[in-house]
């Protein structure tokens, strides 16, 4: 099978693609190499024989026609956005041009290359985008396939556009696609813009760990694995014009996830001076339209693919705390540390 991959040098994307070039899989992964995406995370598999990488930008039209005419994908897995909400608030911009005319660029290439391609019954577009485009929860209930599009931040917003016009092209064109809704995702190569590198990190380096309001706010934490085989389940098995949610079904609060990456430091790693981690704890004012909860149901995709989440919220934080105490002099360089607001 041919994949390719968008977004393949970032967190996720890297992950995905040294999945399925695992699997036997031919893969050409496009990435535009900014802050975020960094040709390491592909390892040893950036020269995999069956690998070719390309910097390059999905709105760039004439390059991606290019690239699909000379590779004929079987499928386009498209993981290529900007992706922190914070960021989304600063610069919004940014989160258009890539998530809205990025994603519409690349779909009206993806267009061209099925209606003039040799594989128009085996072609598939798989879109990834986020339980957020969803909006809030309150306490009780979950998010499922069938909930209304409610975002609320620039960076939703900017999803939602993207998942609309993926359905659209759907509805218009009969193009077959693929929408996957995940929730927060976690585990190894994360940037450490995001709440749990952005908390070990600082924690190792003696800095505040900053949460937001009264840190009171639940997520649904999946991590990496789990996520990169619903990816390869929905590659191999599902039909044209459904979506999926994942969840990691380990909702906590995000007090509760940094005291509990606070707890795994002071086993792997104790401070010199015999204090707790989470003494660094500090509260600070909340961002604005902070979402309060995040929950997935993953019924269809447990029925319909007979995925479910495997990796425990304890294992996977162990695992995921672990590796970043390996980099985590390399990782304390990167250019886009300064900011240092709550990453989730």
């Amino acid at each position: 099978m041919k994949i390719f991959v968008t977004g393949g040098a970032g967190f996720i994307g890297s992950h995905a693609a040294i999945r399925l070039l695992d699997e036997g899989c031919s893969v050409h992964t496009v990435d535009k190499l900014t802050y975020a995406g960094r040709i390491e995370n592909l390892g040893h598999h950036l020269s995999h024989p069956g690998h070719r990488f390309e910097q390059a930008d999905i709105g760039d039209a004439a390059r991606m026609q290019v690239l699909l005419s000379e590779f004929e994908p079987d499928v386009i897995l498209h993981m290529a956005a900007e992706s922190h909400v914070d960021r989304s608030i600063d610069s919004p911009q940014d989160f258009i041009e890539t998530n809205i005319t990025g994603t519409h660029t690349l779909l009206g290439c993806a267009l061209n290359y099925w209606q003039s391609g040799e594989k128009p019954d085996t072609f598939k577009f798989i879109h990834l985008s986020t339980d957020e485009v969803f909006g809030a929860l309150g306490q009780t209930g979950s998010f499922d396939e069938n909930s209304p599009y409610r975002p609320t931040s620039p960076y939703s917003a900017s999803k939602a556009a993207g998942d609309l016009l993926v359905k659209s092209y759907g509805t218009t064109y009969g193009f077959p696609a693929v929408i996957v809704h995940p929730s927060n995702t976690y585990g190894p190569r994360q940037y450490p813009e995001k709440l749990i590198p952005l908390m070990i990190l600082n924690a190792l380096e003696e800095l505040a760990l900053p949460v937001y309001g009264d840190g009171q706010q639940r997520r649904d934490w999946l991590h990496v694995d789990d996520h990169v085989e619903a990816l390869w389940q929905i590659i191999c098995r599902a039909p044209a014009g459904q979506s999926y949610c994942l969840g990691g079904g380990s909702d906590i609060s995000n007090l509760e996830m940094v005291e509990a990456l606070c707890a795994c430091l002071d086993r792997l790693q104790p401070r010199s001076s015999g204090l707790k981690y989470r003494d660094l704890i500090k509260f600070v004012d909340d961002r604005p339209g902070h979402d309060f909860r995040y929950a997935s149901s993953t019924e269809k995709i447990r029925i319909e693919l007979g995925w479910s989440p495997s990796v425990s919220l304890e294992d996977g934080l162990e695992q995921t705390v672990a590796w970043y105490l390996g980099e985590q002099d390399r990782l304390r360089l990167l250019p886009a540390r300064q900011r240092r607001g709550q990453g989730n």
